[in-house]
């Protein structure tokens, strides 16, 4: 049986710049994610965590830390768990690069979701702050991701004010992050990833027509204290969910 991956390979050259992925059938049926990458190609499964492993018989070493953090008190990563812990990072962030290249935003959002949790989990129990700092730094960039795909899912799902919705709740997750210290704050304005939130906001704005959402609305009843319009926006935001 040939081991070489030249069929996988043949007609899909390495694109600099470029997220190539994927979907295909393995032999046994089961759907997973090819990533092209410089030097071959990356397989990831597309359910449970990307390399399929279940590690100390958790769905991802996440839970099995949530586990530890939960029945061991003062619990402190240790330096192999951090180790372990980088490597789950770097397979969802890969695996989340390939939804949102193949448009399968519900699954991208599901994986920013769980890295997001996982730092959380890391920030409150990190060995030192050299350790915290190294993974908080890219807290805006996995929102931003998120936030991407929120936007893409609600749009496809026929919601254009949900969309508008999810751009301010990114940009409110942003804000927050660099007023929390991790990123210069004088600097949001400056950042591509801000900038590029605020244009999708005035795009999705102008090509829908709306100039304020039923969430917006609702903050600006709640604001006047005019709660008789408040309950009425409420019930309309239920109904559309």
């Amino acid at each position: 049986m040939s081991q070489d991956i030249d069929a996988a390979l043949r007609g899909w050259d390495f694109k600099a710049g470029l997220v190539q992925a994927r979907l295909v059938r393995a032999k046994n049926g089961r759907q997973v994610i090819h990533m092209r990458v410089d030097l071959g190609v990356l397989q990831l499964e597309t359910a449970g965590r990307p390399d399929g492993v279940r590690p100390h018989g958790f769905a991802s070493y996440r839970d099995y830390l949530e586990h530890e953090a939960r029945i061991r008190p003062r619990f402190v990563l240790s330096e192999e768990q951090c180790l372990e812990a980088d490597r789950e990072f770097l397979q969802y962030y890969h695996r989340r690069l390939c939804w949102l290249a193949l448009r399968r935003f519900g699954h991208a959002l599901a994986d920013a979701e769980h890295t997001l949790a996982f730092m959380d989990l890391v920030r409150d129990h990190s060995p030192n702050e050299d350790y915290t700092r190294a993974h908080e730094q890219y807290r805006g960039f996995v929102l931003f991701h998120r936030t991407q795909a929120a936007v893409e899912l609600a749009l496809e799902q026929g919601n254009p004010e949900v969309a508008i919705d999810e751009v301010r709740s990114g940009l409110a997750r942003i804000r927050a992050f660099f007023a929390s210290g991790e990123a210069a704050e004088e600097h949001l304005d400056e950042d591509g990833m801000v900038q590029r939130l605020r244009e999708l906001e005035v795009e999705l704005r102008r090509k829908h027509r709306i100039k304020a959402t039923l969430q917006e609305q609702l903050d600006e009843a709640v604001a006047s204290e005019d709660y008789e319009t408040a309950a009425r926006l409420r019930d309309a935001l239920r109904r559309r969910q």
